[in-house]
């Protein structure tokens, strides 16, 4: 008679590593020679394990044989350097395959997968409401964090202070809980408790807004869009339009935030006054970054320049380089938007590849497998279509993780579709 053999961690374990690896990038173990952050751990801990015991998919190495190629290329042109095309790529396709490989761990059970997700991004608002609380009593301890996280900063603005809770900045807020919001707010509006609870939604949507992130009221107004085409292309065609200014007029008229940011990319990306040291900061590093892209990708229009030449078309392009021009140089490696980021280094081949993959994968509500897998589809894709306006790394924060879901949801709402077909 066997025994059988015990797992060397629980499935709580795995659940709490995978939350770990997805959400807990604001503190770094070290900096030199590469900064390693919290969230990398599960991925060293896990990925020997699961690669002994699940391989390597087909999938990941069709990925990455062509960006490799196109990498050493570009290196040898010298448009790349060794250092950085190793840098990236080993992490994205490493991310890639641990991300790809919890599917797999979870036998590709997508509704648990984005519950673990979801009462995560619970958690983490409960956090941000005793943030916002704790501020205004004055108890420091329960609202600044840099205490435990090393790479997290207080925000002050919105209501005294925008809430970050666990997250370095709110920026991350509306890229990490994007997804959740948007569950979030189709619970609400349709007294549902899909993932969530209708009580543990509003806690979301309250810590959301709370954020006063631009980047969170622009993933808004996506959400409402897709909860209104949702109803039909009637109802989308009358209301999309006439909701979404009037969410935006309330918006830009009563947050400051938004309305300095709206104000400043508006106004640089119409006048091209790169000397306007009055221009919001992130307005000019989007315009900085979307200039050094675009001028990238003339010059290397079909493949870009290589994963992770961002940087080095960077240093040949900035208008920081310029006398007199905004000193402002942040996001030099990741483009600030994952569209521009693309479109530097993988050219008209991998931008084109990338939308066509959005485009192909995406659900209608009619062909979801059910209402959860369509609600998966569509908060992935918002995490998505933020990451490609403003947020341009490849690993951060999960990204893959939402790719994989984003895919397996329309992959197997087609396969049970085909199925039910044949019956």
């Amino acid at each position: 008679m066997t025994t059988l053999q015990k797992p060397i961690l629980s499935e709580r374990a795995i659940d709490f590593l995978l939350v770990i690896s997805i959400f807990f990038n604001s503190y770094v173990i070290t900096k030199s020679p590469a900064e390693i952050y919290l969230s990398y751990i599960p991925i060293f801990l896990l990925l020997p394990i699961f690669v002994m015991k699940y391989g390597v998919s087909r999938i990941i190495l069709k990925i990455f044989i062509p960006l490799t190629v196109m990498g050493v290329i570009y290196i040898q042109l010298g448009d790349n350097t060794w250092s950085q095309f190793l840098k990236i790529s080993i992490g994205f396709f490493t991310s890639l395959l641990f991300f790809h490989l919890i599917l797999e761990h979870y036998k590709f059970n997508l509704e648990r997968l984005f519950t673990i997700y979801m009462s995560a991004c619970y958690i983490f608002a409960i956090i941000g409401i005793v943030q916002f609380v704790a501020w205004h009593l004055g108890i420091t301890p329960l609202y600044r964090f840099n205490w435990i996280l090393n790479k997290w900063s207080l925000s002050p603005g919105g209501l005294g202070i925008r809430v970050n809770s666990i997250f370095s900045e709110p920026s991350y807020v509306a890229a990490s809980l994007a997804p959740a919001m948007f569950v979030s707010l189709y619970n609400i509006t349709t007294n549902s408790s899909l993932f969530l609870t209708k009580k543990k939604c509003i806690v979301i949507i309250l810590m959301y807004f709370l954020s006063f992130s631009s980047l969170g009221i622009f993933a808004f107004f996506i959400a409402l869009i897709f909860l209104l085409v949702r109803k039909g292309f009637i109802t989308a065609a009358v209301f999309v339009g006439p909701v979404t200014a009037l969410a935006f007029f309330l918006v830009y008229n009563t947050i400051d935030e938004f309305k300095e940011r709206a104000d400043g990319t508006f106004e640089i990306f119409s006048n091209q006054n790169i000397y306007n040291y009055d221009i919001h900061g992130s307005s000019f590093v989007l315009y900085n970054n979307y200039h050094v892209a675009t001028t990238n990708f003339l010059k290397n229009p079909l493949f870009g320049s290589g994963i992770g030449s961002h940087l080095i078309a960077f240093d040949k392009y900035s208008l920081t380089n310029q006398i007199g021009v905004v000193d402002i140089e942040f996001n030099s490696a990741d483009a600030n938007s994952m569209f521009l980021r693309l479109l530097s280094e993988t050219g008209i081949f991998g931008t084109g590849f990338f939308l066509f993959f959005l485009i192909k994968n995406y659900i209608p509500r009619k062909k979801a497998l059910n209402e959860e897998y369509w609600l998966i589809s569509v908060g992935c894709l918002i995490i998505i279509i933020v990451h490609l306006v403003r947020q341009g790394h490849y690993f951060y924060n999960g990204f893959p993780f939402f790719i994989w879901l984003y895919y397996y949801a329309s992959k197997i709402s087609q396969e049970k579709l085909n199925l039910a077909n044949e019956k």
